[in-house]
């Protein structure tokens, strides 16, 4: 009991001690949690009141860095303002050095050129005068040396030797020489090209002398010989004759075994056979003569040779229907080469004065391309015949040889051009009369009637409109060199004689196709009878 006793006294004092600890606590952490709210609230204040403090303190310093930054701002403005003006000023200044320096500079220049200038036109003209001089010198040397071709000239009677080709030529070259002079007198002074024009035209000069003293020395020779074979040569005279009388007589074709036409011819005119054989002569001796060149074996002579004949072969070749600009091109070109005039032909520098010979060569070879371009070019094409023509025609007007050596190679190839029908003599082969009447023979093969037909009428076309055609280019005041009244003779002539088998009627057909409108305007009514004639007469025989 005791002990229960002491325990609830125990447990009471404990539970009132505690109690009164309890409030005493709970009594001080009211008043702590007072004095704690006051310290809160005073921290509170105390910090808005810091934090509107540094709000302020924080928009002054962003004033006055704002206020710092627009100083430093205006102030680099002023330095760039104050710099710009000093950098303008220094460039004004430059500039006026510059200018000045410039002045200074092209003045300089000015008279540096001046000066140049002066001494190219002093050396260009201590060159040309030297040119002059040489140019004179070369041409006094070749008026010394025509002299002495005109005196050997005289001597072709006594000797029987033509002399007159060299001669002609001699006076071309001077003639040349002559205009080169008098036009560089009038430019001023040469240029070299007509030095080096000068010095080929008097070595040409020298090489025609060489010739005619070789010439010369071997037409005594041949006089000699000639007097003592006198007798034989007059023989030969008479059995040339003989043969030209049997040319006159026709080949007995078919046509003239089944009838006989009344009122026709069998053979050619005595003038035409007469023409037709002096301009195979003329042909002949051409040949003959530029036969040294031709046949030539020395290389640099196979160069010059092969140099001149594309200079005129090579233009005529290029003759086109559609340009006229072309075809005045062309002709141009081939005059300048004739009259020994430097041209340019596939790079390289030709003149025709390069060879004694050249001349003669190539009027030869410039009469040969242009009847094959009849017999090929045109009668494949017929709307060529009228260009080629116009070139024939201007070159045949400047230079007669040339309309010679073109005709004679005409009627060579095509005798129905003459026209004149070769007979068939004893003694020759039935190939070489095939070719007298133009086929061409190839390894004892006759080329195909067709074939034949086309050749002679592109060559009767090309040679139709020659007739007909002058330079459109130039004064044409001269007569035709041979014009509409051949075609008039070589038609009359053709109506005369006995036709043969399609040769007559092709030929008659492409002549009057050609060249019919130009004889109906010169020859008017007498054209149309002859065509009248030709309808009701000729052609029903």
């Amino acid at each position: 009991m005791i002990w229960l006793q002491l325990v609830v006294g125990f447990l009471y004092t404990f539970f009132v001690e505690g109690w009164l600890f309890c409030s005493l606590i709970l009594t001080f952490a009211s008043v702590l949690q007072a004095d704690l709210q006051a310290r809160l609230d005073m921290c509170d204040q105390f910090s808005k009141a810091m934090a509107e403090k540094s709000a302020e303190q924080l928009k002054r310093f962003e004033e006055r860095m704002e206020l710092q930054h627009r100083q430093e701002k205006h102030q680099l403005l002023e330095q760039l303002v104050k710099g710009s003006k000093e950098a303008l000023g220094q460039q004004e200044k430059l500039k006026e050095e510059h200018r000045h320096r410039a002045k200074l500079l092209t003045l300089k220049l000015r008279e540096a050129e001046q000066q140049r200038q002066q001494e190219i036109e002093r050396v260009r003209q201590e060159e040309g005068r030297e040119r002059m001089r040489r140019l004179c010198s070369l041409q006094q040397e070749a008026l010394q040396l025509i002299q002495k071709i005109q005196v050997d000239y005289k001597q072709q009677e006594a000797l029987r030797v033509d002399l007159s080709a060299y001669g002609h030529r001699g006076n071309q070259i001077c003639g040349i020489l002559s205009t080169v002079v008098r036009s560089s007198s009038e430019r001023g002074y040469p240029t070299q090209d007509d030095v080096s024009l000068g010095e080929h035209s008097l070595q040409e000069m020298k090489m025609l002398v060489n010739t005619i003293e070789k010439e010369l020395a071997a037409a005594e020779e041949r006089k000699k010989a000639e007097d003592e074979a006198a007798k034989e040569k007059q023989k030969e005279a008479q059995q040339i004759q003989q043969q030209q009388a049997k040319l006159q007589t026709p080949a007995p074709t078919q046509d003239q075994k089944q009838t006989k036409r009344e009122g026709l011819q069998k053979k050619a005119s005595k003038g035409t056979l007469q023409r037709f054989l002096e301009l195979q002569k003329v042909l002949e001796l051409c040949q003959k003569v530029c036969e040294e060149l031709a046949t030539c074996k020395d290389p640099q002579t196979k160069k010059i040779r092969a140099d001149l004949q594309r200079a005129v072969t090579t233009p005529v070749s290029q003759i086109s229907s559609v340009s006229g600009s072309q075809v005045r091109d062309t002709f141009d070109k081939i005059n300048n080469f004739l009259m020994g005039k430097p041209i340019v032909s596939a790079g390289r520098t030709i003149v025709v004065s390069q060879h004694p010979l050249g001349l003669d060569f190539v009027c030869l070879k410039l009469a040969e391309k242009l009847v094959s371009q009849g017999e090929e070019e045109v009668a494949s094409h017929h709307e060529s015949a009228f260009p080629i023509a116009s070139v024939a025609s201007a070159l045949w007007e400047r230079y007669p040889k040339v309309g010679e050596l073109f005709l004679a190679n005409l009627h060579k190839k095509c005798p129905y051009a003459v026209p004149f029908y070769p007979a068939f003599q004893e003694g020759i082969s039935l190939e070489e009369y095939q070719r007298l009447l133009g086929y061409q023979v190839k390894d004892s093969i006759v080329e195909q009637q067709d074939s034949f037909l086309k050749r002679m009428s592109g060559m009767i076309r090309l040679y139709a409109a020659i007739m007909q055609v002058r330079w459109p280019y130039g004064t044409n005041q001269g007569n035709h060199p041979h014009g509409l009244n051949h075609g008039w003779l070589w038609l009359a002539q053709m109506v005369n004689m006995e036709p043969l088998s399609d040769i007559t009627a092709t030929l008659l057909f492409d002549f009057l196709e050609v060249c019919g409108n130009a004889m109906i305007r010169q020859y008017q009514d007498q054209f149309w009878k002859l065509l009248l004639l030709i309808k009701d007469q000729y052609f029903p025989t």
